[in-house]
C-alpha cells in the first residue's frame, strides 16, 4: 500500500495508508486528517484540500491544470509547492509522499 504523510502547520504528523486510484484528498478524508476540508467534494470547485507538496515529490505529484490553478487563486498563502489534493491521484510511484497543510483552507 501507499503511504502518505500530511503534516498540519503546528508540525502534528499523519502517515496513512493510501488506495490506488483514490485522490490525496480523499485518502485524507477517508482517514480523518484534519485540516483538509473539502467542501466540494474533489470537483476543483473549491480551494479547500490546498496542500504543499514536498519539493522532493513535486516530479511525481505532476503539473498543476489550468483549472486548478484557477481555483488555488481562492486559497490562502499559495506557495510555488501549492496544490488541491483533489487533483492527486495516489498511485505506487506516491508512496512515501509527504504533503504540509496550510494554516487555514480557503
Amino acid at each position: 500500500m501507499t503511504k502518505i504523510t500530511f503534516i498540519e502547520h503546528d508540525g502534528t504528523e499523519h502517515t496513512v495508508e493510501a488506495v490506488n486510484g483514490l485522490t490525496v484528498m480523499e485518502t485524507a478524508i477517508r482517514n480523518m486528517v484534519p485540516g483538509i476540508d473539502a467542501d466540494c467534494g474533489g470537483a476543483c470547485a473549491c480551494a479547500t484540500c490546498h496542500v504543499y507538496v514536498d519539493p522532493a515529490w513535486e516530479d511525481k505529484t505532476g503539473e498543476r491544470s489550468s483549472m486548478e490553478q484557477s481555483m488555488l487563486d481562492f486559497a490562502s498563502d499559495v506557495e510555488a509547492s501549492s496544490r488541491l489534493s483533489c487533483q492527486i491521484k495516489v498511485s505506487d510511484a506516491l508512496d512515501g509522499l509527504v504533503v504540509r497543510l496550510p494554516e487555514q483552507q480557503g
